[in-house]
């Protein structure tokens, strides 16, 4: 994948651990070229918010060419589903979906629910954030946005990449940029 073992590259991946060897090896990348942010979902939920902001200072800063959104197939955060249980945040669930519901844009459509665990599908998931990474207005048009999706079965670790197939023009008027 990178050619280029002297540029650095900035992986957004979940939280799962052990995943820097199997991508130093998958993309060519040496340990000193490598930059990760960690979070419990690899995507990135808001072209202004917090983990985009982070992604927009590592590339001007760390003079970062390429960047990997990183998704683990099959595995998805359970933090969503442990606060549902709880009885104490059932009023307050509530509360919010109807916020969710009726108070937009400031809650971006959908349901609490569907906010707190994320996308079904990874793929999907990272495909949307590598779009707005690559066509945010303050993302360098030189820096390559990818997407790849580690799937691990019986120990064994594969990468698939992730084609990114939409176009600037599905992504929402906020997205646009170059």
């Amino acid at each position: 994948m990178s050619v280029n073992k002297n540029k650095k590259v900035l992986f957004l991946t979940d939280m799962e651990n052990g995943l820097e060897p199997i991508l130093q090896e998958v993309t060519n990348t040496p340990a000193e070229n490598m930059l990760t942010i960690q979070s419990y979902d690899a995507g990135i939920s808001h072209p202004y918010g917090e983990i985009m902001r982070s992604v927009i200072f590592a590339i001007y800063q760390e003079d970062v060419e390429e960047v990997y959104v990183v998704g683990t197939k099959d595995k998805r955060a359970s933090t969503g589903h442990i606060l549902n249980q709880h009885e104490t945040m059932k009023d307050k669930i509530q509360t919010l979906d109807y916020l969710f519901q009726h108070c937009k844009p400031e809650f971006s459509g959908g349901t609490f629910d569907e906010w707190l665990n994320g996308n079904e599908n990874s793929s999907d998931a990272i495909e949307k954030s590598v779009d707005i990474i690559r066509h945010h207005p303050l993302v360098p048009s030189y820096v390559e946005v990818r997407g790849l999706i580690v799937n691990h079965k019986d120990g064994k670790f594969s990468i698939v990449e992730v084609p990114a197939t939409k176009t600037a023009s599905s992504l929402p008027d906020h997205c646009l940029s170059r």
